[in-house]
């Protein structure tokens, strides 16, 4: 299969890759129909990350399940799904905590786990033709089969969760409607 795959700073380069493959029965491999780029895959990008040569890029990722593996039970092959950027257990501390962004079973050795970002885990990237998705029950969003909203159902793998949280940590809240200072209006 082909995935953008990193080979120095500031040289990405399309590549032929082994097609991943269920490892484990809560597996699926999702055929990648939409991935966006990341701003935090220029750290890698402009070197200024461990990156190895090698590495397919790629957190943000939609598509259809291809494979599933047989200790899956939410998902069927034909199912379209959008993958939160980072690889979760859905069943550790910190998971069931909420805080999924940390999980304890996805890289050993570190609390957290991403698909294709330098030290998150073993987990290649999603600007591939495929994905392989652990804990595919826990980690992908059934989408309605309907693909003209896919442009934006791709935002939910980062960019409007990502937002979402630096609202809840700002404390954005509704404002109250803007007060009139037109002449002859009291406010």
């Amino acid at each position: 299969m082909k995935a953008v795959v990193y080979r120095e700073p500031f040289e990405v380069t399309v590549d032929e890759v082994d097609r991943p493959a269920v490892q484990h029965p809560n597996d699926v491999i999702v055929r990648v129909t939409s991935t966006a780029i990341c701003g935090s895959d220029l750290h890698m990008y402009e070197g200024r990350t461990a990156a190895e040569p090698g590495i397919v890029f790629g957190h943000e990722n939609l598509g259809i399940v291809d494979e599933v593996g047989d200790g899956v039970v939410g998902l069927n092959r034909g199912d379209r799904v959008v993958m939160p950027f980072n690889v979760a257990c859905g069943f550790c501390t910190n998971c069931t905590a909420g805080n999924t962004a940390f999980c304890l079973t996805v890289n050993p050795g570190f609390a957290g786990g991403a698909y294709g970002y330098v030290a998150m885990g073993p987990y290649t990237g999603g600007q591939a033709e495929y994905l392989r998705v652990p804990f595919a029950d826990f980690n992908c969003l059934v989408l309605p089969p309907d693909s003209s909203k896919e442009a934006d159902y791709v935002l939910l793998a980062d960019i409007f969760p990502t937002g979402y949280h630096g609202c809840e940590l700002a404390q954005v809240s509704p404002g109250r409607p803007a007060r009139s200072t037109a002449p002859g209006r009291s406010a």
